[in-house]
């Protein structure tokens, strides 16, 4: 063999192993495109649980705000029970003081030959009534006589109007009936006489009061 022939021969054999060489170098590792594809669903699975803890935190905190609410509304109804449970016995019990009040006041204003026994009569009514109104105190009713107040529709109730120069217009002159409140809630409305100008074009009540 000539040493051109031996040249051309030794030249195709490198050209084959750098080409050899080239395609090892080129081929990716057996599973390394496993390892890749497994590490992004493994993030995907971290992130699903992530938002599934969120919103079970987020539940969570919803129920415990909705318990906090009905307890605090549950609260309220029973201190209302408490305060306002006697309400209608409050009602049965007003007009025997409203009885009691009348006695006192047609003793004073009738005239009788025995003085002495009306004022004895009096006398035990008054106490009575004392004693009545006491009890209605201990739980917590109070009257409402609003003479020379100004006339307050949420505790008021007109039942005239009365022209007057003594007083002020929209003012409570007199009351026809006492009115009583229980922890500061209207059981009965005063029935009262309200003032107002001598003037024909004034004086109306003001409902807004």
């Amino acid at each position: 063999m000539s040493d051109d022939e031996t040249r051309k021969d030794e030249a195709v054999n490198e050209a084959g192993a750098d080409q050899s060489a080239g395609a090892e170098e080129a081929e990716p590792a057996p599973g390394a495109g496993e390892e890749t594809a497994s590490a992004g669903s493994g993030d995907d699975e971290v992130a699903q649980l992530r938002e599934q803890l969120q919103e079970q935190k987020e539940e969570v905190l919803r129920a415990k705000a909705e318990m906090q609410n009905i307890r605090r509304r549950a609260e309220i109804d029973v201190e209302k029970a408490h305060k306002f449970g006697t309400e209608k016995f409050v009602k049965e019990l007003l007009p025997v003081v409203d009885s009691l009040e009348k006695a006192v006041e047609s003793a004073q204003n009738q005239e009788v030959q025995n003085e002495e026994v009306v004022s004895r009569i009096k006398e035990g009514v008054d106490m009575t009534l004392e004693m009545f109104t006491g009890a209605l105190s201990k739980f917590n009713v109070e009257q409402i006589n609003p003479v020379g107040e100004p006339f307050d529709p949420q505790k008021h109730e007109a039942m005239s109007m009365v022209p007057s120069n003594e007083a002020e217009p929209n003012t409570v002159i007199a009351v026809m009936q006492k009115g009583y409140l229980l922890h500061d809630r209207v059981v009965r409305p005063a029935m009262v006489m309200v003032a107002k100008a001598d003037d024909s074009g004034g004086g109306n009540v003001d409902e807004q009061a």
